[in-house]
């Protein structure tokens, strides 16, 4: 999977998507879960997780009910690192539990150390910010891409992207259902 996630960024000729890459190497980004226990809570969940994302995101885009003027080098940057924020954002503890037999052993579970509290979908674009220039419309898809699990504070904000930028409300969706359709 890392090999075509990889091929995938190098398609869209970014400038600064070579760099990008060297960084997202450089952590534990293929190594992650894309959770601690909710979705692709496991090593690699994450690339699965975002290729998942890209693959129901192309699909939404088509058959949407309304024209969705979109380069496929848009919907790549937008799928495949809506998460990055998730980089170097999981640790692996460990914690008693009782196996088959009822004996307690120490087993390993995913914990969170975010050492950058900026948020999610913000943090995802400051941190893409970094190495590529990114469009309005990709910085909206990514910010807004948790939807409705945004405080609700934001709910008017959330409402105002979405008109502004559809593609924002299909890039939630797609998040939302490679979470809860396939478990990833």
């Amino acid at each position: 999977m890392k090999e075509e996630f990889i091929k995938l960024l190098k398609s869209t000729n970014r400038e600064g998507i070579d760099n990008l890459i060297e960084f997202m190497e450089k952590t534990d980004f293929f190594k992650a879960p894309a959770s601690t226990r909710y979705h692709g809570a496991y090593e690699g969940g994450l690339v699965e997780h975002s290729l998942k994302v890209y693959e129901i995101l192309r699909k939404k885009v088509k058959t949407a009910p309304i024209e969705i003027d979109i380069e496929e080098e848009s919907l790549i940057i937008i799928a495949l690192l809506h998460d990055i924020c998730k980089v170097n954002y999981y640790k692996v503890d460990y914690r008693n539990a009782k196996n088959q037999f009822g004996e307690w052993e120490k087993v390993p579970y995913y914990t969170i150390e975010d050492t950058i509290p900026y948020g999610h979908g913000e943090k995802s674009v400051m941190m893409l910010s970094e190495y590529i220039k990114l469009t309005s419309e990709e910085k909206y898809c990514i910010r807004w891409h948790m939807g409705f699990s945004e405080p609700k504070e934001s709910y008017a904000t959330l409402g105002q992207a979405y008109k502004k930028f559809p593609l924002a409300l299909l890039v939630n969706e797609a998040d939302l259902e490679a979470t809860y359709f396939f478990n990833i």
